[in-house]
């Protein structure tokens, strides 16, 4: 294994067929993506889905200026998740979608509890509420509050001596991550959080519920569970890579999603062996 600085990426410009793009949605991959896409094919996970429009633009117009495809937001939300409901939504047009996501470790929530004063240590929990999934299972479609849908259990080592109390209150009333939850905060012991808590396990749900014919009740269902999240998303961005790659031999150029590459493409099998062993 070898590592660079990114500021030696130039000096692989034509020795690399796709570059897989780890950095964070937030300040890295807004300026990342679109200086490395004029370049190299890119792929990368952007998850900041009120965003995702005017970086695609971005990305795009670097993309179709250096020759390169760039596959932008992939994983699994968004990515696997949003090819579900689009072809949900476009099969049962009549119904509505929910999306539930857990359980499992949300992490930057949990570096936001460990960053309280007084928190030695500390993982958070993202848990949709079962009674609910039951229910939209079950055909029903409910208008759901954010706070109905999920809630949060925090797991804290506090330092010695430090306020408890406090640290609850904090927590449960943070805004932008607890203040609109029913949010749980348990607190443990070192030995604990290592013992119990060290893993990255996530998952969830897209479900949609619909009518058709004479008010006929169907369900559609996706859902992932997952031992690791991290080792997962790199599974999907190498499968978009291959793709990226295939799409830019055949002269492609700009900025694609989920929604625009056939799902042969993600395959290292030719449409002969796909269609003879899986269609």
């Amino acid at each position: 294994m070898k590592f660079e600085h990114i500021s030696a990426v130039e000096q692989y410009k034509g020795k690399v067929d796709v570059m897989i793009l780890c950095g964070g949605s937030a300040t890295d991959l807004p300026e990342q993506t679109p200086a490395i896409a004029r370049m190299f094919n890119t792929v990368d996970s952007f998850d900041t889905h009120a965003k995702i429009p005017e970086f695609y633009e971005t990305v795009d117009a670097a993309a179709k200026q250096g020759g390169t495809l760039s596959v932008i937001s992939t994983g699994w939300d968004p990515g696997l998740f949003s090819m579900n409901r689009l072809l949900a939504e476009a099969i049962l047009p009549q119904g509505k979608e929910y999306t539930f996501w857990g359980k499992g470790v949300s992490q930057g929530h949990s570096d936001a509890i460990r960053r309280v004063e007084g928190v030695k240590g500390g993982v958070q929990y993202t848990v949709p509420v079962q009674e609910v999934i039951d229910a939209i299972r079950a055909g029903e479609t409910p208008e759901l509050s954010t706070r109905q849908k999920h809630i949060r259990e925090c797991f804290v080592v506090a330092e010695a001596g430090a306020d408890q109390e406090r640290i609850r209150e904090e927590i449960v009333n943070m805004p932008n991550y607890f203040a609109d939850y029913d949010t749980t905060v348990t607190f443990i012991t070192e030995e604990e959080l290592a013992a119990q808590h060290s893993g990255i396990p996530h998952g969830g749900f897209v479900i949609r519920s619909g009518v058709t014919g004479e008010g006929t009740k169907q369900i559609v269902e996706f859902g992932l569970k997952l031992e690791s999240n991290p080792e997962f998303t790199a599974s999907v961005l190498v499968a978009y890579a291959r793709a990226a790659q295939r799409m830019s031999q055949e002269g492609q150029s700009g900025a694609r999603t989920v929604f625009d590459i056939p799902l042969g493409m993600l395959s290292p099998k030719s449409p002969e062996e796909l269609r003879r062993n899986l269609l």
